[in-house]
């Protein structure tokens, strides 16, 4: 797995571990009862922890589980009874195109900085990517004459994604004539997004670049990297996109996880009806 998903791994057995602690009690893990979760469950929801969230650490503990009775370390699972709160299906907040345009805008190209800052947003944008996925993106992924880059998404599963004109034209500037100036780091040879010390730009790099656009363009919405994400999938089902194509470029597993932005826009549902019920 990633690094990130370790982590967070980590944090889920690492708060049950703070449970105990904050009751006076000895973390003895092949002393856990299926009980024993229940009221950590409870613990976390009466300290504010949102159902997302709880759903989150239960699937850690989960996996942990079923790793202690696997290795034999245990031989019953104690979260195997243990459910996972209901949870409401938020509607991701997307970008309309004015709103996207003015972010553009508002980029000093001028700069080296803000001439990478306009082809990461073209990027996320034009493709759809996660922020851990336009970070790893390297020069070899990328295939302009054909119109393609390969992305490297969860579980490392690679995609194929189609990247638009206007997407590889600041790409190219930015490769062309910004990159090719720095002074790059050994192994960072073919990673396209760099730093100022020639190294692999982080994840917070770009939240905070992202952040910073839309506090200076005087944006009211609270947007991240994965905002672009879901306004592209948002844009592309709106103009009527197949669902499977769309869920194809985001790199979704399952098509339900695409579904959410069908409930984005209503005349596109109204068009499915209109165009294929036979009593419309």
């Amino acid at each position: 797995m990633s690094e990130n998903s370790i982590d967070a791994y980590l944090n889920d057995v690492g708060k049950l571990r703070q449970y105990y602690e904050a009751n006076s009690r000895e973390f003895r893990i092949k002393e856990v009862s299926d009980g024993d979760l229940y009221q950590f469950i409870t613990w976390l929801s009466e300290l504010g922890m949102l159902p997302n969230s709880q759903a989150r650490v239960i699937s850690g503990l989960k996996s942990f589980f079923g790793f202690l009775v696997l290795e034999q370390v245990i031989d019953q699972d104690p979260s195997a009874e243990l459910e996972s709160p209901k949870l409401s299906r938020k509607l991701p907040d997307v970008l309309n195109i004015l709103e996207i345009n003015a972010l553009l805008a508002g980029i000093d190209a001028s700069k080296p900085e803000g001439m990478r800052s306009k082809a990461i947003v073209e990027v996320l944008y034009g493709c759809g990517l996660r922020v851990t996925e336009l970070i790893n993106l390297r020069i070899s992924d990328l295939f302009a004459t054909e119109g393609y880059i390969r992305v490297t998404g969860k579980g490392n599963k690679e995609r194929i994604v189609p990247i638009g004109y206007t997407a590889l034209k600041y790409l190219d500037i930015y490769l062309n004539e910004v990159r090719v100036h720095q002074a790059i780091k050994t192994g960072n040879e073919d990673i396209i997004f760099l730093n100022r010390l020639g190294t692999r730009l982080s994840r917070i790099s770009v939240f905070t670049m992202i952040k910073a656009l839309a506090d200076q363009i005087g944006l009211q919405k609270s947007i991240s990297p994965h905002t672009f994400r879901h306004s592209f999938a948002t844009h592309l089902v709106e103009g009527g996109a197949d669902l499977r194509a769309v869920q194809e470029m985001l790199g979704h597993s399952s098509i339900t996880t695409t579904e959410v932005y069908t409930h984005l826009d209503k005349d596109y549902l109204r068009g499915i009806i209109t165009d294929f019920h036979p009593r419309t």
